[in-house]
């Protein structure tokens, strides 16, 4: 692992990536040492549960908090740690997880998941309802700052619910207890605050453990059909069950809340692909309340028409390119 590492910002102990690398002959005993005791004690050191948070814009003129994505830099040991906790033996619990959760919708962070597998998956499912329905319904969830709202307490309790070792989950509940971190902004420090809620964008072990908090949102129609890639959430409803939109919504609502989680329904959209062979002779469902009807769906980068055409998306590539 420590051959392996790549060049990646120190953490708030200074310990550069590259230093651990070409000193890896003399450090590897004492550093795969310290890792079996910290999994065999359920000890997460304190400097492991410290992150610096370095705000990165995500439009190219930031004005507000909103307008920035706060990135975790965790110390390059502690995300080693993780990554051997993630792969070693939270991974394997998914594939066969309790009847409470369900990771077949999962597309993100998991070792088979990719976005082409989810683009595929979703557009087979909306094809083949096509083939038997006049129109299929996708709903385009978006939850508000998920990452950064997710309760500890909520997730361990979920992560409890997995067959992990007896260590391991320890380890997991040390790992999110007294995690605290602080922010650096143009040259300015703030002082360092204790975290209940979060899960650290900028570790190993973040993105996994928010795959166990989306596990148990399933749709109540069993007709109806989830896809996630992480917090990217996608319903698809056929027309034979339009009239479960609402509830199914309403489910959600409760689910994010439940989980201290909000849905952002003025970013939520809905899109209604129909078969082109009956295009006018179909009546379609009026529009969700709060939820914008386009005409168009964007998921994971690639836009799609409500005829699932991706000419426009291929236009706009090649415009860019150009």
């Amino acid at each position: 692992m420590l051959d392996n590492l790549q060049p990646t910002a120190s953490g708030p102990d200074a310990l550069p990536a590259w230093f651990l690398r070409v000193a890896a002959p003399i450090f590897c005993k004492m550093i795969a040492y310290l890792f079996n005791m910290s999994l065999a004690t359920s000890t997460v050191p304190k400097q492991w549960k410290e992150a610096r948070i370095c705000p990165l814009p995500k439009v190219p003129t930031p004005k507000e908090h909103a307008d920035y994505r706060p990135i975790s830099i965790t110390a390059v040991l502690s995300r080693m740690m993780e990554r051997t906790v993630v792969r070693t033996f939270l991974y394997p619990t998914f594939l066969d997880p309790p009847t409470t959760l369900t990771f077949s919708d999962q597309f993100a962070f998991r070792p088979t998941g990719s976005t082409s597998a989810a683009i595929i998956s979703l557009l087979h499912t909306v094809t083949n309802l096509l083939q038997f329905h006049p129109f299929v319904i996708v709903l385009s969830l978006d939850f508000s700052k998920a990452f950064d709202s997710v309760r500890h307490s909520t997730l361990l309790s979920k992560l409890a619910e997995l067959d992990l070792l007896t260590p391991v989950y320890n380890w997991l509940v040390a790992f999110f207890s007294s995690h605290s971190h602080h922010t650096v902004f143009n040259g300015n420090v703030s002082c360092t605050r204790c975290i209940t809620a979060c899960i650290i964008q900028g570790s190993s072990i973040g993105p996994a453990t928010y795959t166990v908090t989306a596990a148990d949102l399933r749709p109540l129609d069993p007709d109806n059909i989830f896809m996630k890639f992480a917090d990217d959430t996608y319903l698809v409803i056929s027309a034979a069950k339009v009239n479960t939109r609402t509830a199914e919504l309403e489910n959600i609502v409760a689910w994010a809340t439940e989980n201290n989680l909000k849905l952002n329904k003025s970013k939520s959209k809905e899109v209604v692909f129909r078969d082109t062979r009956r295009r006018n002779l179909i009546t379609l469902p009026p529009p969700l309340p709060d939820i914008t009807r386009e005409s168009m769906l964007k998921i994971l980068g690639i836009t799609l028409s409500n005829n699932l055409s991706a000419s426009d998306h291929i236009r706009r590539v090649v415009s860019e390119s150009a």
